[in-house]
């Protein structure tokens, strides 16, 4: 059985017996920079440190969009993996999705208007991939949030692009600031457009740790 800490166990994550020849699951770690990522896990478990990921992220070419979170949370989290074989490692990426094209962050004033003005009054899709390792094993899924956007004027472009906020954000937008009043739904998890579908990893946490439980008893 894989013997958690005590704030994992907190959270429903096995410990059971104290027997012999178990693997110790030392701790978690977050691989991932993003203060928004941070501040969301720590709704899972308040022990975790974060270590980012020194791995160059980059896509094969002819991969889809779709395809592509999930791609680069994995390369995230396996880098870190590496070197911290005792911990449970999490990497997270998120993109914006339009007309099959992925809007990254935005690379000057420029590119930001032009997402915004692709992303005025339609619905793009918002997909966070998730990767969880540790112990040679590897799960990875992602979760879709369709957004849909108010019709926007240049001047409420210029507004929001003069905060500062869209130049750190895929698609030049942060829904769970400044950039709540350019939306005007969602369909789907709000925590997967700020960037972690935490319910959902809780659950895959939950998952993964009974697949160890498992294969300890085999």
């Amino acid at each position: 059985m894989a013997r958690f800490s005590e704030p994992m166990k907190r959270l429903g994550f096995s410990s059971a017996d104290q027997t012999e020849n178990r693997r110790a699951v030392t701790g978690m770690i977050l691989a991932s920079q993003s203060p928004r990522r941070k501040e969301l896990i720590a709704n899972i478990t308040p022990s975790f440190r974060v270590i980012v990921s020194q791995a160059e992220e980059k896509l094969p070419e002819g991969i889809a969009p779709e395809e592509a979170p999930v791609y680069l949370a994995g390369i995230k989290a396996e880098a870190v993996a590496a070197a911290h074989p005792d911990e449970v490692v999490i990497g997270a990426d998120t993109v914006v999705i339009l007309d099959g094209e992925i809007l990254g962050k935005p690379r000057d004033q420029a590119d930001a208007e032009r997402m915004l003005r692709a992303l005025s009054g339609r619905e793009h899709t918002v997909i966070t991939g998730c990767a969880i390792c540790g112990f040679g094993r590897r799960v990875t899924f992602s979760e879709q949030t369709r957004v849909t956007f108010y019709p926007l004027s240049d001047r409420e472009i210029a507004e929001y692009i003069a905060t500062g906020e869209p130049f750190d954000k895929a698609g030049a937008y942060g829904i769970q600031g400044k950039g709540c009043v350019l939306v005007k739904r969602i369909e789907g998890d709000f925590f997967n457009v700020v960037g972690l579908p935490v319910a959902k990893l809780k659950r895959e946490l939950e998952a993964f740790d009974t697949s160890l439980s498992s294969e300890d008893k085999a």
